[in-house]
């Protein structure tokens, strides 16, 4: 195990999880002090800096994350999991929320560090996620008791194809805000425009893209050069944040902010999504779950725009700038969603020791 502190390195095994990627340690691999920790990770991925030209991020949200992980003492759970999100342009590490599609990589990553044993042919691991409270459980492949990142399986925003990781979500609702609605109403007006605020895992904020200017078929380019547009979903934002019970949100990643039109090839809704300052190329694993859920809530924006399928397990395939996400819910006699399901993939990209 290196020390940090004291020889300016640490392990780190850098990977791709969904539509993510980014270094994963050990948490004792780490300082122990959070500050020293976040010290240390943003030399590591050379922030701030737009271009993180002299460290391992790739000047986007999406490939500046880490995840710290270790053997769980919880009953029933084999590791805790702990996402930071470094900052690209600031020096900020934020543990505001989950990253379902780092979550992808936990599992094969615990059973390569020994954390976990592994069986013929796949190997189940149940994982905490410390950001928000919560357990997923996540479908290894592990033929001859190996991690396979090898299979047929394939995602939007991914080239090829690889092994499936199947992860199932569960009681998610209210991870970060309390309560999956938190202010107890399917709409809330703010800035004049009509808004869900919910968190089924990943606190956002869903509005139609009508209701402030735009299609929601953009292409992510576009959005991220609509400054106009910019500053009147990050206006909503602000006054979201701290009736979500999330505080004061100008310096967190939290609310993602979800612009949502009626689909377009075939699924259930169309999404455009700001992580929260810059479009995403996709949509978070998380935030698709939210707005799903959002679909199902009689009267909200999500729901006045989607296509709904029937029956009590409702496959909704999320549409994104690069595709789609099928999020599979399971509802209960009231329509309240009870689990949500999804299919990711996840590949070791390198293994050695990283410099701060």
């Amino acid at each position: 195990m290196s020390d940090p502190l004291a020889s300016g390195s640490a392990r780190c095994m850098w990977m791709r999880g969904g539509t993510s990627k980014g270094g994963f340690f050990l948490k004792d691999d780490l300082p122990a002090d959070p500050q020293a920790r976040d010290a240390f990770l943003l030399r590591a991925m050379g922030s701030p800096d737009v271009r993180q030209i002299d460290g391992m991020g790739g000047a986007d949200p999406l490939t500046s994350k880490v995840a710290v992980v270790s053997k769980s003492t919880r009953a029933g759970v084999d590791v805790d999991y702990l996402f930071l999100q470094v900052f690209v342009d600031q020096a900020v590490v934020s543990d505001a929320q989950n990253c379902g599609n780092m979550l992808a990589a936990v599992g094969p990553f615990a059973i390569e560090r020994g954390l976990v044993a592994a069986s013929d042919p796949e190997t189940r691991v149940t994982i905490w996620m410390e950001n928000t409270g919560q357990v997923a459980l996540a479908t290894v492949q592990t033929p001859d008791g190996e991690v396979s990142y090898t299979g047929d399986a394939a995602i939007d925003g991914v080239p090829g194809t690889h092994a499936p990781v199947p992860i199932e979500f569960r009681d998610t609702a209210g991870s970060s805000c309390g309560q999956l609605l938190p202010t107890g109403r399917p709409v809330d007006i703010i800035e004049g425009v009509a808004v869900t605020l919910i968190d089924n895992g990943m606190p956002c904020v869903v509005i139609k893209a009508s209701d402030v200017g735009i299609t929601g078929y953009e292409d992510r380019e576009s959005l991220d050069a609509n400054m106009d547009l910019k500053r009147r979903i990050e206006a909503i934002r602000l006054v979201a944040g701290p009736i979500m019970n999330l505080g004061d949100v100008t310096a967190k990643s939290v609310p993602k902010m979800m612009l949502v039109a009626p689909p377009q090839a075939g699924g259930a809704i169309c999404v455009r999504s700001f992580i929260p300052h810059r479009a995403h190329a996709s949509i978070g694993v998380l935030g698709a779950v939210s707005v799903a859920t959002a679909c199902l809530i009689e009267g909200s924006p999500a729901a006045d725009v989607a296509s709904i399928p029937d029956g009590a397990r409702k496959a909704l395939s999320v549409e994104h700038p690069t595709g789609e996400l099928t999020c599979v819910l399971e509802t209960d006699a009231s329509g309240a969603v009870t689990s949500a399901a999804l299919l990711r993939t996840a590949r070791k990209l390198m293994d050695g020791e990283i410099f701060g």
